[in-house]
């Protein structure tokens, strides 16, 4: 009786400890990831299949600027891979699903690899990511000299008025987004922006009177999908953390200086028409993310990730008057 009773013991100890070794969050991961996966995949079909609606407009809003502005032909077949897999934001989503599935030691903790598998998913939805083509799509249409409508969004004219905004210029709605460019800081401390590869020119072909300064675009810059809603959907964590590092960076050089910084992100800018349900969503979640300081971040300073990564440090990327969202075909 007394084996018997000591072999309960053993058996209740081992279940017990079973129990307590179980990790819900591990267990979250594990069945999320494959599902995050699919999306991602499907997305992909979505795309190659012609079901993303401001994929399908990119394409015609493209052939139509070339019409208008054959000059522009080898930038606008650029934005021409937007309606692709080629995209710099699915591109990233796909660098992304990468890092998070093989590289689990380089996030902070199980529950930001968690976070990062959930931002992708919604992130490769296809309404909300038809909604985050709409900066390229809007690119092209400021390209056409109003002959095409804005897509989702107010037109120039009336954003840049309703928000007391400053014109940076055709390309305005990608400044600021990682998949396009970065900001470069001097010695002097200034950071300017610079974009990647062949978006270079944006400059060249569409005369920038200037280079665009970190300080005066966080403090008067106008609507853009990426900034005011899509923000922490279509951004790695290191590029946020980033985002957050040059934003305390900036605000410490101005209160040394004892001038007044803005914020690019104290307030959402008015602009968007006619955006999903799931991109509404992403606004509020975008507001939680811009009133968090770089402390209360799950992706600090001193994590991990963004000491190991290159990807933390973003070395993996190069992401009219008609408030309508109608083909350019049906006029403006």
């Amino acid at each position: 009786m007394a084996e018997m009773h000591y072999s309960k013991i053993i058996l209740f100890s081992f279940l017990f400890a079973l129990l307590g070794c179980s990790d819900p969050v591990a267990e979250q991961i594990e069945k999320q990831l494959p599902i995050t996966e699919q999306r991602v995949q499907q997305l992909a079909q979505a795309l190659n299949s012609g079901q993303i609606r401001n994929a399908t407009l990119i394409k015609q809003y493209a052939d139509k600027v070339i019409e208008l502005r054959p000059d522009f032909s080898e930038l606008v077949n650029e934005f021409r891979k937007e309606a692709t897999t080629e995209s710099p934001i699915y591109k990233s989503i796909i660098g992304r699903l990468t890092t998070v599935k093989n590289s689990p030691e380089l996030f902070v903790s199980k529950n930001a690899r968690y976070e990062e598998i959930l931002n992708i998913y919604q992130a490769a939805d296809p309404v909300l990511y038809s909604d985050a083509l709409s900066d390229p799509l809007n690119v092209l249409a400021d390209m056409s000299n109003g002959t095409l409508p804005r897509v989702n969004s107010l037109s120039k004219s009336q954003s840049l008025a309703a928000n007391n905004a400053q014109d940076f210029g055709v390309g305005e709605q990608l400044i600021g987004n990682p998949n396009y460019g970065s900001w470069s800081t001097g010695s002097n401390g200034m950071s300017f922006w610079q974009w990647y590869g062949m978006y270079a020119m944006m400059d060249n072909l569409l005369d920038s009177r200037r280079r665009v300064s970190y300080s005066q675009w966080g403090s008067s810059r106008n609507y853009s999908y990426y900034h005011d809603y899509g923000r922490t959907r279509y951004s790695s964590p290191g590029q946020l953390q980033k985002q957050t590092q040059l934003e305390t960076r900036t605000r410490k050089s101005f209160e040394s200086k004892g001038q007044k910084f803005n914020s690019a992100y104290s307030k959402n800018r008015t602009g968007s028409s006619s955006l999903s349900g799931q991109s509404k969503q992403a606004q509020t979640s975008a507001k939680r993310f811009s009133s968090a300081t770089a402390n209360k971040s799950s992706y600090a300073k001193k994590s991990s990730y963004a000491k190991k990564s290159s990807y933390a440090q973003g070395g993996n990327f190069r992401n009219s008057k008609s408030t309508t969202s109608r083909s350019f075909r049906r006029g403006k």
